[in-house]
């Protein structure tokens, strides 16, 4: 059985994965590739606990070495329970976030060693990345405007500064260019259809060369 292509969506506040995320499972359902849905940090009921502590503002006081190896415990399971599994089973993997998300948010914004994310990620996920990441990338101030255009509760990560953001999109920025192979960057600051539309493209250009 061929195996299925794994690909993930990365971006800071605001980048409108979700909008694309939706069209992403569209377009796999009018091709007819089985695809599973998933998120990080979550996607199994043990993951979806931690990310429900991580994110809780009332951990306002959670250190950066418990809260990447939450995000990296989380991960090892929803790996060895969700991702791999599918994939061996010839499914397609959509994921909103993944390991690049820890080296952006954990490695650029808290500063967690990038030596240590490495050792971290390869224990965790037995080298598993994706086969396509698609970076939807928007400059901070409006990806914060559009957040606060949402309305609700802030997240303990959304509460963080701008200068905070300022280091997540650079840290994904350069790890784009590290992986260029992997990556596609995608302006996000163009109106929703734009985007959308070449995310569609890119993933019809792999259902055709995966089929």
């Amino acid at each position: 059985m061929r195996r299925g292509l794994f690909v993930s969506v990365e971006g800071g506040e605001g980048a409108g994965k979700s909008s694309v995320i939706a069209a992403a499972r569209a377009t796999l359902d009018a091709r007819g590739i089985p695809h599973r849905m998933t998120r990080e940090p979550g996607g199994t009921p043990l993951a979806e606990a931690l990310r429900a502590l991580v994110l809780d503002p009332a951990h306002a006081g959670l250190t950066r070495e418990a809260e990447v190896l939450m995000m990296f415990a989380a991960r090892a399971q929803h790996v060895a329970e969700v991702i791999r599994p599918t994939l061996e089973a010839g499914s397609w993997v959509l994921s909103d976030r993944y390991t690049d998300a820890s080296f952006a948010y954990q490695g650029g914004g808290r500063g967690v060693p990038v030596a240590a994310l490495d050792w971290l990620e390869a224990f965790a996920t037995h080298g598993l990345r994706p086969d396509r990441t698609i970076l939807l990338d928007v400059d901070v101030d409006e990806g914060r405007r559009r957040v606060a255009g949402r309305g609700g509760d802030r997240d303990r990560m959304e509460q963080e500064d701008d200068d905070f953001f300022e280091r997540v999109r650079r840290a994904y920025l350069a790890r784009a260019a590290a992986d260029p192979g992997r990556f596609r960057i995608i302006d996000a600051a163009r109106p929703l259809e734009r985007v959308v539309a070449d995310v569609v493209a890119e993933l019809a250009s792999l259902a055709d060369r995966w089929r």
